[in-house]
């Protein structure tokens, strides 16, 4: 378990060598024989994993891949996500989807295909929520607006997927990090970008994240009101269906038939395609529409706005042992949506202006 030791407390080591009962003692071996039975041979199993960054005791009463999702799920990055957008900023509504919701109904999609296929459900779980913890505030255009003014400040660009590793290796528990598993952390890099993940559960969140944003966005877009789903392209539609629970069912259908014929995860050439004109179709009318432009102006003078000031006044930024521009970079990343917009006010706006 994952419990403080106190100055005279016994060692983690000890403490669980005297806490393990029989129930404790059978656990991994239990796990090892069910995994041998319910994994198929391509799967990843939890005996085999490479380990953590830092050597510690295993849990008794939990796989690595279990103890991962866990220190998870009860990270402040993780609770955060709940307070970070999706595609809409700001919404009215009740029902429209946060960096959280995104994650979870991944999380979900996720694992369903690693069960189907046999493979293993725990690691593909971590992964897939640990997946966004480094979005930055205000979703893409978030992360697009800080990558320029670092660009354009240090030279570097920045990255979610390289930010979350970021999260979960130094900045979490008091920069000692969550100490997760090697699958585990290289799933959370290459959910995307060019470099493919080293195992097949990993694998499913990339191609499922993609899934679940493309037909998720779709729904919330004709929610607000700013799509017209007979406008979607009616050879995609034709394929995968008119709703995004049809769209993603067939497109997991797909996934796992083929799947489990090559053994690895991927995707037949005309549901790839299909997924691709949704994809493109979503750029050109909602990502990238004038309206969406004009918000998308506000939101860059907010995040970069707030990385100019940092830098120039350093004696708001949160200490650490980094580099001040690091420092800088870390603060503005880890901001909700509303937490920016209060700082951005605090400081550039006169109490009479709204946002």
């Amino acid at each position: 378990m994952d419990y403080a030791v106190g100055v005279n407390e016994p060692s983690a080591v000890d403490r669980d060598e005297a806490l393990a009962g029989p129930v404790a003692q059978g656990f991994a071996e239990r796990m090892a024989a069910a995994e041998a039975v319910r994994l198929v041979p391509w799967a990843t199993r939890s005996q085999d994993s490479l380990g953590r960054l830092h050597v510690e005791a295993d849990c008794l009463l939990r796989t690595p891949f279990q103890r991962d999702r866990d220190r998870i799920v009860h990270s402040k990055a993780f609770r955060r996500l709940k307070h970070k957008t999706q595609v809409f900023i700001a919404p009215e509504g009740d029902h429209f989807r946060t960096r959280l919701t995104h994650t979870l109904e991944v999380t979900g999609i996720a694992r369903a295909v690693a069960r189907a296929l046999g493979l293993n459900e725990d690691l593909t779980e971590a992964i897939a929520l640990g997946h966004d913890l480094g979005h930055p505030p205000f979703g893409h255009t978030g992360e697009e607006a800080l990558s320029d003014i670092l660009k354009e400040r240090t030279g570097h660009r920045f990255h979610h997927n390289e930010h979350s590793l970021r999260i979960v290796e130094h900045l979490e528990r008091g920069g000692r990090g969550l100490n997760l598993t090697d699958e585990v952390r290289d799933g959370i890099l290459n959910h995307t970008g060019a470099v493919a993940p080293r195992t097949p559960e990993a694998r499913i969140v990339k191609l499922v994240d993609r899934f679940g944003y493309i037909n998720h966005d779709i729904d919330d877009a004709v929610r607000a009101g700013v799509l017209d789903p007979a406008r979607l392209p009616p050879e995609a539609t034709a394929l995968l269906g008119t709703t995004a629970a049809r769209r993603i069912d067939a497109l997991v259908h797909d996934l796992v038939e083929h799947s489990a014929v090559v053994e690895d995860i991927e995707q037949t050439t005309p549901y790839a395609d299909a997924l691709l004109d949704l994809r493109r179709f979503m750029f050109d009318e909602v990502y990238l529409r004038p309206a969406t432009e004009t918000e998308r102006g506000r939101i860059r003078n907010v995040v970069q706005s707030l990385f100019v000031w940092f830098l120039e006044h350093p004696e708001e930024v949160p200490i650490s042992e980094d580099s001040f521009e690091t420092r800088v970079l870390d603060y503005v990343a880890g901001m909700t949506d509303r937490y920016a917009l209060r700082a951005y006010r605090a400081r550039f706006e006169p109490d009479a202006w709204r946002f």
